[in-house]
């Protein structure tokens, strides 16, 4: 099979740990810490590896806590490509509290790109996106890179015929799907920003979802709902899935998950609905792990057969 590029220009690593409970003031004590190689698609790659199947990683990193995001990337096993930048990779943590079962999750800013950087990072996935099925362009876009980067992507995947999947927001998500993408990922309200749609019910969403895809914005286009589950659309047809139900010990990832089996599926030959299955068993089994760490094998599986999945007609 094909292999999965992935795409992280705005890398973490990802710390998590635990408190009795959040309080102003007092110094809190934090239970064992861990720590995992984060990032839109370096998360990606991770579960594509755990579910049997073939990634290399494009990301970058700077600084000691570059080296760190080596190391820990070297501990599993990720076959990569790594662009030395001059600023550090950022950290993010996430916080357990343990009498209410909350989680805090700080995201910190990353390093600003030089043009020379970003540039690199293009380059770097046309050499290894060669004879590629897709290209996961994921995650946040760090200071000094274009609006417009994950549309330079697209355009890259088009001339070398491969299909890009894009999972960001705000105007990088808008400009993608103006340049057309192969499948992206909107929550329900990127969806309404994309769009301009007034009410967020199923109905209004599924007609704004075929609306991006009949315009060419996306051939696939999955809504995730959280745990209402994920809206697939193509020219073809329209399917809801519902999220077996779980008890949640941590949402670290669990999004990027989603995009991992998905895009694995498809790779693999899977039809929309089935693909769309394993998306949602990946996501929810994200949910399951503590801290950072993602989905395991063995709960993807087993939840796959409990995914529901039902056809969504137009109004």
């Amino acid at each position: 099979m094909p292999h999965i590029v992935t795409l992280t220009l705005n890398p973490a690593i990802d710390v998590a740990t635990s408190v009795p409970e959040v309080t102003p003031e007092h110094k809190l004590r934090c239970g064992p810490v861990l720590r995992d190689p984060g990032g839109g698609g370096i998360n990606v790659a991770r579960v594509v590896r755990e579910l049997g199947g073939d990634s290399i990683a494009v990301y970058t990193r700077g600084g000691p806590t570059g080296h760190l995001l080596e190391h820990l990337l070297e501990e599993k096993g990720l076959l990569r490509r790594s662009i030395p930048i001059h600023g550090y990779t950022r950290e993010s943590f996430t916080v357990a509290e343990g009498t209410s079962a909350r989680e805090y999750r700080f995201i910190l800013p990353g390093p600003t790109l030089t043009e020379h950087e970003w540039q690199r990072c293009l380059d770097a996935v046309a050499e290894v996106a060669v004879g590629a099925a897709f290209i996961v362009a994921s995650g946040s876009l760090p200071l000094g890179v274009p609006e417009d980067f994950y549309a330079r992507v697209a355009r890259l995947g088009k001339k070398q015929g491969v299909r890009v999947v894009v999972d960001t927001n705000g105007p990088p998500l808008r400009a993608a799907l103006e340049e057309g993408v192969y499948l992206a990922k909107p929550n329900r309200r990127e969806l309404r920003d994309l769009t301009g749609m007034k009410t967020e019910d199923l109905v209004t969403q599924a007609a704004a979802a075929r609306e991006l895809v009949a315009k060419g914005r996306a051939e696939v286009l999955a809504v995730s709902m959280g745990a209402d589950g994920a809206l697939l659309t193509t020219r073809e047809a329209q399917i809801r899935a519902l999220t077996p139900p779980v008890e949640t010990h941590s949402s670290v990832g669990a999004g990027d998950s989603f995009v991992a089996g998905l895009t694995l599926a498809l790779a693999r030959g899977k039809s929309p609905e089935e693909a769309l299955r394993w998306g949602i068993a990946s996501g929810t089994g994200a949910l399951l792990s503590q801290g950072t760490d993602l989905c395991h094998r063995a709960d993807v599986e087993r939840l796959f057969a409990q995914v529901k999945t039902m056809p969504v007609s137009p109004a």
